[in-house]
């Protein structure tokens, strides 16, 4: 949801499903603070209404998230990347292509397979990289909610990418980039829907965690030896299994509006030490990561790093 997952204020804050623009998930900052349950469902001052979170005893709720009756992105969803800002010099895109390439099929991705849709059709264990794309600074490097949906719709038009109905398009920007709504001191990342070109298309925005470190990184060392990559890849994997359980805001969320990565943000279970010394918690693509751990829909529900 618009998971302010990490936010620095204790408060909750609205990125429901109304208007296009309304940012749905925005996921915290501020390392090692507790995880906000309804960030993205309380108004914020921006024309976003709180999301209805009363559920019928048809859909359940007994594993302590709630099923609304909304879609959810079956079969085997492709992730984008539009790589904002200068990136040069900086391996973070080979690192996190490694993420996008290997993530679906994980055992930790297999807990996206315990939600369902209204047909009982669940999440599968898959996700398939679509490419990427580097767009410099189209946009200024103080970006708006409204310039990332702007970015995703050029990348569009500009044949970039194929205008994909299950497709997931995250604007990751670099180092030096703002994203003026709250980035570094609200959120590290958050994910929304609107209509591009007639379609109703998924994006995220994940800034440089690098930009923030105590703010959005969990350790001063990281894995693969790149701090704004490797924290990156927790919150990509936070905004990714949100978007497919909960791509417009209407399917998976608890009675507080926290979506399923919400509920476990800045929590990463039983870790162990990569080569480097630094913390990692699962291994996949060739590399270690440290990823936070995502909600089981089962068994009453729990935090985990496997179903």
């Amino acid at each position: 949801m618009r998971n302010f997952t990490m936010m620095i204020a204790v408060v909750a804050i609205c990125g429901c499903g109304g208007a296009e623009m309304n940012r749905s998930d925005q996921d915290g900052t501020g390392s090692n603070q507790a995880a906000l349950s309804s960030s993205d469902r309380a108004p914020d001052g921006k024309g976003m209404k709180t999301r209805d979170t009363a559920v019928s005893p048809a859909l359940g709720a007994s594993n302590g998230i709630n099923y609304h009756g909304g879609p959810v992105m079956v079969g085997t969803p492709n992730i984008y990347f539009i790589w904002y800002g200068n990136w040069a010099g900086n391996n973070a895109p080979t690192l996190l292509t490694d993420w996008a390439q290997h993530f679906g099929a994980t055992p930790y991705y297999k807990i996206n397979t315990t939600y369902y849709n209204a047909a009982n059709v669940h999440l599968s264990n898959a996700a398939h990289f679509g490419g990427s794309t580097f767009v410099g600074y189209t946009h200024g490097k103080a970006l708006t909610d409204a310039n990332i949906q702007s970015i995703v719709a050029s990348a569009i038009a500009n044949k970039k990418f194929p205008k994909d109905p299950n497709g997931v398009y995250f604007v990751l920007t670099s180092q030096d980039v703002d994203e003026s709504s709250g980035f570094c001191t609200a959120y590290c990342g958050w994910h929304n829907h609107g209509t591009i070109s007639g379609l109703d298309v998924k994006y995220s925005f994940v800034g440089n965690a690098a930009r923030c470190p105590s703010a959005c990184a969990d350790q001063v060392t990281s894995p693969n030896g790149n701090l704004g990559a490797d924290a990156m890849a927790s919150i990509l994997s936070h905004e990714f299994e949100e978007t497919t359980s909960d791509p417009d805001l209407t399917a998976w969320y608890d009675v507080n509006g926290a979506e399923n990565a919400d509920k476990c943000a800045w929590t990463f279970g039983a870790e162990y030490k990569a080569p480097n010394g630094s913390l990692a918690n699962m291994h996949f693509g060739g590399r270690d990561w440290l990823i936070q751990q995502n909600w089981v829909n089962a068994n009453g529900g729990f935090c985990a790093l496997h179903p």
